[in-house]
Formats: structure tokens, C-alpha cells, sequence
């Protein structure tokens, strides 16, 4: 992803805003997902990010964020598809595309998700992608002003 993606991914979020919303964190400025400046700040803020293509279209977003080398030698992904597109397993080969990066250019050993404990979609994709569901993180994240309850998944290089 670049600065230049940052107006049609902008779109994209502003045509997806109710289904994306439901599984986003809250935020102290949440408008900042839904303006081109906004958007154009996230996509370099320093983490990994790309786009979900559909045809050559954009679809989705996904991310690895918090990496740290060293003795951890691990990330978190993240990945959204429009709503039109869904159920079509562009997700699971976003992710699949991610863990090749993640495992490979980044030499990261551990990869981590989070997913909301209702949100069996993007759980089905990490299952998809050879992840292990690790336990229940309790009241974890506050999602449209709830504490919510998240699983965590790992997925190591040497997992078969």
C-alpha cells in the first residue's frame, strides 16, 4: 500500500463503514478512518500494509503491525475485505500472502491475530491458514463502546 491508494481505500471504507465498524477498536478520532488525510496517515505510519485486489480492483486491507526482531521475531496481522466480496476467500489468501512475508522478507517466527469471540468469519480464515486458537483474552478490546471478548491465534514459521 501507498500514499496514492489512500483516496480509494478511503472509499472503501466510507461504501463498508457499518460492516467493517462492527469489528474496529474504538478510537478517540474515528472519523480518521473515513477522510483521505486520515487514511493517508495510517497507510504510513510505519507498519506493513497492503492491499486485498479483487480482479485489480481493491477489495480489502491487510496489515502486520507491531513487529518486533530480536529474540521475538514476531507480528500481528489484521485484514478487512468489502462486504460484496466476502465468503469468496480473498481473506484466506490475504492472509496466506502475509504469513509468506511475515515467514519469509521479515524472518519473523511467530505470527499472531486477534479475532472477536462472535466473529467466526475471520476465525474460519485463520483456521484456513494453519493457525492455532491459543485461548480467550476476556474484555479485551473496547468495540463500539463495549468490552469485548477476543480470541488470540499464533501461527509459527515451522508450523506444518
Amino acid at each position: 500500500m501507498t500514499p496514492a491508494d489512500a483516496e480509494v481505500l478511503t472509499a472503501l471504507r466510507l461504501a463498508n463503514r457499518e460492516y467493517f465498524g462492527r469489528w474496529e477498536l474504538d478510537s478517540d478520532d474515528p472519523e480518521r478512518w473515513f477522510t483521505v488525510e486520515g487514511v493517508r496517515a495510517w497507510i504510513t505510519d510505519g507498519a506493513d500494509r497492503f492491499v486485498i485486489l479483487d480482479d485489480g480492483e481493491l477489495a480489502g486491507l491487510a496489515s502486520i503491525t507491531g513487529i518486533v526482531h530480536g529474540a521475538l521475531q514476531s507480528g500481528m496481522i489484521s485484514y478487512s475485505v468489502d462486504e460484496a466480496r466476502a465468503g469468496r476467500g480473498l481473506a484466506t489468501a490475504a492472509v496466506g500472502e502475509l504469513l509468506t512475508v511475515a515467514f519469509g522478507e521479515l524472518g519473523l517466527h511467530r505470527v499472531e491475530a486477534g479475532t472477536a469471540a462472535e466473529n467466526l468469519a475471520s476465525q474460519r480464515v485463520l483456521e484456513r491458514n494453519g493457525f492455532t486458537r491459543l485461548g480467550l483474552l476476556r474484555r479485551h478490546l473496547l468495540l463500539q463502546g463495549e468490552w469485548v471478548d477476543h480470541y488470540l491465534w499464533e501461527r509459527l514459521a515451522d508450523d506444518p
